[in-house]
């Protein structure tokens, strides 16, 4: 194995690994939307897929089944350092932004800190979206990834963190630099570049260390207010 591939796979496990203790089962419990039929998107006969999974870190309803965005669409995510413009990718991953505006709507990131901020070359990303504050929070259910295979990890990219194929919940990342990553992270929109400066400021700061896996809290906080959607 090449050095270069041993790196990637170092990076990916890192990201994957404190999301572990938020997977839940295979149990089809729950289930909104079919199994048969999903095309690219991971659309499956015009519907998508959420299963009840694990323990919600605040309670929310499944997203519907039916898309409600399925057109780049703007949001604002308010943070408490600043507010980032993104672009969200509706047409490309619509059940993913589906779940994202769902929560959003329902109030799950509201007043929520972001647990966790990479600092190391080719890994510099945020990590938000788990109410509990611990990297292992999630909504109390997981859907399908949303990949081409082509994904790539530049500066501006939003994308869903998972603990291994098929378990997207609540959290993802927003990276801010330099990032390598192996295709596997669902990528559903894009921060404006103009505000990476708020997640840089943090980054400058540093972080305790305290994720086994790299990185860990931010020296400076930044919590998520309010996420709004249109």
């Amino acid at each position: 194995m090449s050095r270069a591939t041993t790196r990637a796979l170092s990076i990916a496990a890192v990201l994957a690994l404190p999301l572990l203790a938020a997977c839940g089962s295979d149990s089809d419990e729950g289930s909104n939307g079919s199994q048969e039929s999903t095309d690219a998107t991971g659309v499956t006969d015009g519907t998508c897929s959420y299963e009840e999974s694990g323990e919600a870190a605040r309670d929310v309803d499944l997203p519907p089944a039916e898309p409600t965005v399925t057109t780049p669409t703007p949001a604002v995510i308010s943070t408490s350092n600043g507010d980032l413009d993104v672009t969200l990718n509706g047409d490309t991953t619509p059940c993913t932004v589906n779940s994202f505006v769902s929560l959003a709507e329902q109030g799950f990131y509201d007043d929520t800190p972001c647990p966790r901020i990479t600092t190391m070359a080719g890994f510099e990303v945020l990590q938000c979206g788990d109410p509990s504050g611990t990297t292992a929070g999630g909504p109390g259910y997981s859907y399908a990834d949303e990949l081409s295979g082509d994904e790539t990890y530049g500066a501006g990219t939003l994308a869903m963190a998972n603990s291994g194929p098929d378990t997207q919940g609540s959290q993802f990342f927003i990276v801010y630099g330099d990032t390598q990553l192996s295709p596997d992270y669902t990528v559903f929109g894009t921060v404006d570049p103009a505000d990476l400066g708020v997640i840089e400021e943090i980054a400058e700061a540093g972080d305790d260390g305290s994720n086994p896996a790299g990185g860990g809290a931010p020296n400076t906080p930044i919590d998520i207010v309010a996420v709004t959607v249109g």
